[in-house]
C-alpha cells in the first residue's frame, strides 16, 4: 500500500515569519553563529601605523585648535592696541596743539605790547615836538584846569614853567579875573602843564601826570621821561 503524500495547505494566518531559502543559507549560519557557551571573538587592535595616524590626526586637530584661538586673542589684543595706541596719539596731538596755541598766544601778547611801546614811544616824541613848536598850547592847558575847579574856588594859584609863565603873561588870554585867579612862575613844573592851586583842592595838568593816564589808558606804565632820559638829566646836572 503506498504511503499517501501530505498536501495540507497552510492558511495565511498561520505564517509568522519565513525568508526565502537559497542553498548556502545552512552553510553560512553554521560559519557565523557562534558555538553555545563559547565567548566572543576579540576586537581587532589597531596596527602601530594606525594608531601613528591616529596620534598625527590629534595633534593636527589640536593645533588647528591652538591657531585659531591663538589667531582669535591676537585679533582682539591687536584691536586693543589699536585703540590704545589711537587714544594716546590724540592726546599727545591735543596736548601739542594746547602749546601751540600758548606759545602763539604769547607771541601775539608780546607783539601787541611791542607795538603799543612803539606808539607810545611816538606819541611821546610827537608831544614834544608839538610843545616845542607851539608853545600856546598851555594856554589850553591852563584854561582846562581852571574850568575844572568849582566855581566856589578862592585863593586860586596856575604854577607854570617860567617860558611858559612868560609866554601867557605877555601873550596869553586866560580867563584870570573873573576866578580871581594869578600866574605864579615854578621851575619845577615842566613846560607844557600846570597846576592849579586853590583853597579847596588841587588840580594836576602837568605833563608827567597827563602822559601817565593816557599811558594806562592803553594798559601802560609809562613815565613822561624814559629812564635813559632821567640819568641824562642826572648826569647833566651839576
Amino acid at each position: 500500500m503506498a504511503t499517501p503524500l501530505y498536501s495540507r495547505f497552510i492558511p495565511r494566518e498561520e505564517l509568522h515569519s519565513f525568508s526565502a531559502w537559497s542553498p548556502d543559507s545552512f552553510s553560512n549560519e553554521s560559519a557565523t553563529a557562534p558555538s553555545p557557551g563559547m565567548p566572543p571573538a576579540p576586537a581587532p587592535q589597531p596596527t602601530s601605523e594606525e594608531r601613528e595616524a591616529q596620534l598625527q590626526a590629534q595633534i593636527a586637530e589640536a593645533r588647528q585648535a591652538g591657531y585659531k584661538d591663538g589667531y582669535r586673542d591676537g585679533l582682539v589684543a591687536l584691536d586693543g592696541f589699536k585703540q590704545s595706541y589711537a587714544a594716546q596719539v590724540t592726546a599727545q596731538v591735543a596736548a601739542v596743539a594746547a602749546a601751540f596755541r600758548a606759545q602763539l598766544d604769547a607771541m601775539e601778547q608780546q607783539l601787541a605790547q611791542g607795538l603799543s611801546k612803539v606808539a607810545m614811544e611816538i606819541a611821546r616824541q610827537a608831544v614834544r615836538s608839538e610843545l616845542s613848536t607851539r608853545p600856546a598850547l598851555i594856554e589850553a592847558v591852563a584854561q582846562e584846569a581852571l574850568n575844572a575847579l568849582v566855581h566856589s574856588a578862592r585863593h586860586i594859584r596856575v604854577r607854570l614853567h617860567p617860558d611858559d609863565h612868560q609866554l601867557l603873561t605877555q601873550q596869553g588870554q586866560l580867563d584870570l579875573d573873573s576866578r580871581g585867579a594869578r600866574l605864579v612862575s615854578d621851575p619845577e613844573v615842566s613846560r607844557g602843564g600846570c597846576i592849579v592851586e586853590s583853597d579847596i583842592g588841587l588840580i594836576d595838568a602837568s605833563i608827567e601826570t597827563r602822559w601817565r593816564r593816557a599811558a594806562a589808558a592803553l594798559g601802560h606804565d609809562s613815565a613822561w621821561q624814559a629812564d635813559s632820559e632821567t640819568a641824562s638829566t642826572t648826569e647833566d646836572t651839576p
